[in-house]
């Protein structure tokens, strides 16, 4: 199963204070234990939401809305794409992780949709057009 890893935003992440050289070093190394097991497949830091755009869907309308974003607690500092063999592997991933920020921090981690969990609605054709999609992206690599 592949599963998102979320990083949640802090005040201090927000405020774009960037990491220390400690806190690099360590990211760097947990970063190179999961590739080393084969379960980091993407991982990145995002900039504070006052680089952000954010865009309100209402029926057809489009609504534009300029970072920053107030609520710290809904917002995302990074996140990890990995590939685990269970939510479990992923919880026990997540504990060796070191703290992301310098103070008390919050790590989501939920499942990604497979093309199996979207059932007959997902039809043959579509996984056909999904296929091929896939091959461009990695092909793009």
């Amino acid at each position: 199963m592949r599963v998102m890893v979320i990083v949640k935003a802090t005040k201090d992440s927000e405020a774009g204070v960037p990491p220390s050289k400690e806190l690099i070093d360590a990211m760097t190394q947990y970063n190179e234990q999961l590739v080393k097991a084969g379960i980091m497949l993407a991982g990145e830091g995002l900039h504070p939401s006052s680089r952000s755009k954010r865009v309100r869907f209402e029926g057809p309308k489009r609504t534009v809305i300029d970072g920053p974003f107030v609520e710290t607690k809904e917002l995302i500092a990074g996140y990890w794409i990995w590939k685990v063999n269970s939510m479990d592997e992923a919880v026990e991933w997540l504990k060796r992780c070191p703290n992301p920020h310098c103070e008390d921090s919050d790590v989501d981690i939920r499942p990604i949709f497979e093309t199996d969990d979207f059932g007959k609605n997902f039809t043959p054709e579509t996984r056909e057009r999904e296929r091929r999609l896939r091959e461009q992206i990695a092909a793009r690599k």
